[in-house]
């Protein structure tokens, strides 16, 4: 329930998608329920939340084309391209007057929510028995599914070149014990940060005060300080914390 809920909340955000939402809630229910370490090693729980996330940031994706006329995925961007070759636009104005459409749409999906779990529940020793396949042919599989999907970008040997390195790279880092979800989130959102920040700065000349003036944007700052001083700075009152001593019988 707890994951359901990120993944809907980070699915309204516009752009930040079912990845985003997966490692959020995949790191927020490590930090909240992995007191004995076992995420990564077969808990049942580092795999549900993430899955939860995802599942329910479809469905929040579907709230800010609905009502805004801004695809909050690209499977919504997809969808919202379909709707405007018929003529529908997305926005506010959609539900006064085609309102037979939005909740037709509302109403599929919890059609087809019943459907995956009349299908799901009988087939899940299937979806298990995957599990089973060893890792010498699954690793090989996947990377070559990943080398052709670069390839057929650019079709250029660089990038080759550059997925390789950032494949050991990342091997290194996980050997090391950083935490890949973080490095994810920042590759996802790097990109639009960036886009953003060069749109703000050319609307305001270079001028580089538009991104301190309104009062949101100083409370994202004060947020996004206190999300990286925070935690130290009860690591190091938690260390600095004398313990008690053992009371001997």
């Amino acid at each position: 329930m707890r994951a359901s809920l990120i993944g809907f909340v980070v699915g309204v955000l516009p752009g930040a998608g079912a990845t985003v939402a997966s490692a959020v809630s995949y790191m927020v229910e490590k930090n909240l329920t992995d007191k004995e370490g076992t995420f990564g090693k077969g808990d049942i729980r580092g795999v549900a939340a993430p899955e939860a996330a995802n599942n329910a940031s479809a469905g929040g994706s579907f709230v800010p084309m609905l009502t805004l006329g801004i695809p909050g995925s690209s499977t919504t961007a997809v969808m919202m391209g379909a709707l405007t070759l018929y003529n529908i636009t997305p926005g506010p104005m959609l539900f006064t007057q085609q309102p037979d459409i939005v909740w037709g749409l509302i109403a599929s999906m919890f059609i087809g929510n019943v459907i995956l779990l009349v299908m799901n529940i009988p087939m899940v020793g299937i979806f298990a028995r995957m599990l089973y396949v060893p890792t010498w042919i699954l690793a090989p599989v996947i990377l070559a599914i990943s080398i052709v999907g670069v390839w057929s970008v650019h079709a250029t040997g660089f990038d080759l070149i550059l997925v390789t390195a950032l494949g050991v790279f990342g091997y290194a880092l996980r050997k090391l014990g950083f935490p890949m979800a973080p490095l994810i989130l920042g590759f996802v959102l790097g990109d639009m940060m960036e886009q953003n920040l060069r749109r703000a700065l050319s609307i305001t000349n270079g001028d580089i005060h538009i991104l301190f003036e309104s009062p949101i944007s100083k409370g994202l700052w004060i947020c996004g300080l206190a999300m990286v001083l925070v935690p130290p700075l009860l690591r190091l009152i938690a260390r600095r914390r004398p313990t008690a001593p053992a009371v001997s019988h």
